[in-house]
C-alpha cells in the first residue's frame, strides 16, 4: 500500500501541470519495484488558503507525503524517496528559479494493526498479469 499525497498551493496551477506531475511520481514508484501496481495511489489536493514564509502572495510549496506499509527495508525507502524527491525535482526545476518555493518529502511506515483495506483492483490486475 503506497500512498503518495501531495498538498500544493493553489497559486501553483497556473504555472505547474499537476496531472502530469501525478503521472511521473506514479511511474517513478512503480519503476521501483517495491510496490504492486494495484495497490498504487498518487493524488494531489489543491490548498487555497495558506501562509507561506515571508507571505508574499507568489511563495508557493507543494508538501509531499508517501505512506508505505511494512516490508522495506530502511534502504529501500531511502532509495524510493531519493528517486521521487529527484523526479519532482526535475519536474519543477523552472519554480526552483525563483526564490518563492518550498518543497518537502516524508516517508512514513503504516501500522499494520491500525491499517484497515479493501481492494477490488488487486484480483483483475492479478488476474491479468498471471
Amino acid at each position: 500500500m503506497p500512498h503518495f499525497t501531495m498538498e500544493y498551493s493553489a497559486n501553483l496551477d497556473a504555472v505547474v501541470d499537476v496531472s502530469a506531475l501525478c503521472a511521473a511520481v506514479h511511474e517513478t514508484i512503480m519503476a521501483s519495484g517495491l510496490f504492486e501496481l494495484g495497490a498504487v495511489r498518487v493524488r494531489a489536493l489543491r490548498t487555497e488558503a495558506y501562509a507561506v514564509a515571508d507571505l508574499l502572495p507568489e511563495n508557493g510549496f507543494i508538501d509531499m507525503s508517501f505512506r508505505v506499509g511494512k516490508g522495506r527495508s530502511a534502504a529501500e525507502k531511502r532509495a524510493v524517496g531519493e528517486a521521487i524527491f529527484a523526479t519532482v525535482t526535475r519536474f519543477l526545476a523552472p519554480q526552483f528559479e525563483t526564490p518563492h518555493f518550498a518543497l518537502t518529502l516524508e516517508i512514513r511506515e503504516i501500522d499494520p494493526d491500525l491499517s484497515w483495506k479493501k481492494n477490488a483492483i488487486h484480483p483483475r490486475l492479478r488476474q491479468t498479469a498471471g
